[in-house]
């Protein structure tokens, strides 16, 4: 069974960094599209960011764009969320989710992604 494990959320002061990575387990994310969603306490889960199989292709929503990047490492074994200049709005739970269909570009829709991590917990303190 593939399972999704994010790491590296924690507390972080406003205008501080973290990094989140999303590893895979029982098989490799190399050739898959994989996406960032966020919810906060009482709101929806939203798009955050998201890549390609390849990494040639990311895609950021408007709120973090210019703060947020999304990479992953050349063996395409883990994906990578670099978080800069984080606000308190940014205080969600984050969960990678994986596309296993090999689409060209990656989706910002939650519903084209087949497997979901349980999340890191992200709190950014003003």
């Amino acid at each position: 069974q593939v399972q999704l494990v994010e790491s590296g959320g924690g507390l972080v002061q406003a205008g501080g960094s973290l990094r989140l990575s999303c590893a895979a387990s029982g098989r490799t994310l190399g050739r898959t599209a994989v996406g960032w969603f966020r919810q906060a306490l009482g709101k929806e889960r939203e798009f955050v960011a998201a890549i390609n199989w390849n990494g040639y292709t990311t895609y950021y929503s408007d709120s973090v764009k210019g703060r947020f990047t999304v990479s992953r490492d050349n063996a395409k074994t883990t994906v990578y969320l670099q978080m800069n200049s984080l606000k308190p709005d940014d205080t969600a739970v984050y969960h990678c989710a994986a596309d296993w269909s090999a689409r060209l570009f990656p989706s910002r829709l939650q519903s084209d992604y087949n497997t979901w991590g349980r999340g890191t917990q992200v709190t950014v303190s003003s």
